[in-house]
């Protein structure tokens, strides 16, 4: 079973009869004489995207194709736009070496309009995931976090932001389990900035992102790594909860979303979150390397926890050990005894000082 529905809605039927590849979809006819479009995946303020199959290809592999729609139609808009769309394909290119992220295959502008051909990756987005088999436990999420910060690394190495993380754009590949990061927002970001109704600001803030998830200084379109740390952090509440952070109370004076009563976590776990959830960028994770370095950590509170003695002592076991043991011996003796120990000493020289 793929993530995707094959009942046509009334919006896909729309999208057929306003695109080229729309109308072609579920004929015969080849795009660019090469690929066969089946079907449509979905439609968002960018572009539109669909599933077709490459009749090239030997064995006629499934791919995905991103049609982007800029409303340029200034000249020099357009060249502009056509070098931006270059250097993020050719990003896009590199990234999608890492397994996690999907292939690109190739891209092209044709008609005034964009294109990106990719690897298809056949499974659920854990938003379908969670709805129907439910919220995650700790430990689901915590391997989550565990399979994903890496990516996270990988791409802020490469002075990438993806800028739209989400349950929507995680997909977990039906073959192999791995979880597989898509819908990568830096190409649409920069095509967003040539586009001719970028000019009123006002108007259109051209925000790439999806409110609930983005933080605010990427409503401010100044997004930093630490953004992509903010929408995982909320990706981990709605796995915990099953709810979209739209969906959860906020608090009137921070603006954080309240979730904390929603789910049952352990305390380390759940201060983890509480950083990469902050609102304010200083009191937030800043790179995948620190949570990362703090989930580490906080696998050793456990063990930690159960090195230290918790074990009540009577007055007869301390007093045994005053007398048994030479103050100068090699012998272990309990911090609790110990403190008695000196307690009590400490009382008869001031009582011999009296």
């Amino acid at each position: 079973m793929n993530r995707f529905s094959q009942k046509t809605t009334s919006s896909q039927e729309s999208i057929s009869q306003q695109t080229q590849l729309g109308q072609m979809c579920g004929s015969k006819k080849l795009f660019r004489d090469r690929y066969e479009i089946l079907q449509i995946l979905g439609r968002g303020g960018f572009g539109i995207t669909f599933l077709a199959k490459d009749t090239v290809l030997p064995g006629n592999p499934l791919c995905v194709i991103k049609q982007l729609c800029p409303k340029v139609t200034n000249p020099q808009s357009w060249q502009k736009a056509c070098t931006r769309f270059e250097k993020e394909a050719r990003t896009l290119g590199k990234l999608g070496s890492h397994s996690q992220i999907p292939m690109l295959l190739d891209y092209f502008q044709a008609n005034g309009e964009f294109f990106l051909i990719q690897e298809y990756v056949p499974g659920l987005t854990l938003a379908r995931e969670v709805r129907q088999t439910g919220p995650k436990s700790e430990a689901s999420v915590k391997q989550f976090l565990q399979e994903l910060l890496p990516v996270l690394q990988y791409l802020h190495k490469n002075n990438v932001i993806h800028r739209d993380i989400k349950p929507q754009n995680l997909l977990r590949c039906q073959y192999d389990g791995r979880i597989v990061l898509i819908d990568f927002g830096a190409v649409k970001e920069q095509l967003a900035d040539v586009c001719e109704n970028s000019i009123n600001k006002v108007a259109n803030t051209n925000f790439i992102g999806t409110r609930g998830f983005a933080p605010p200084e990427q409503f401010s379109l100044r997004p930093v790594y630490a953004s992509d740390i903010y929408a995982l952090g909320v990706t981990c509440v709605y796995m915990l909860t099953g709810k979209s952070p739209l969906e959860l109370d906020s608090d009137s004076k921070t603006g954080e979303i309240c979730w904390q009563q929603q789910v049952n976590i352990s305390n380390s776990f759940a201060q983890i979150l509480a950083k990469m959830v902050k609102v304010t960028l200083d009191e937030r994770f800043k790179t995948a390397d620190e949570v990362i370095k703090a989930l580490g950590n906080e696998s050793y509170f456990p063990t930690l926890a159960n090195c230290l003695t918790n074990q009540k002592f009577n007055n007869k076991s301390i007093t045994q050990y005053e007398t048994t043991q030479p103050e100068n011996s090699d012998v272990y003796v309990p911090p609790i005894a110990r403190t008695a120990s000196a307690i009590r000493k400490w009382r008869a020289r001031f009582k011999e000082i009296r």
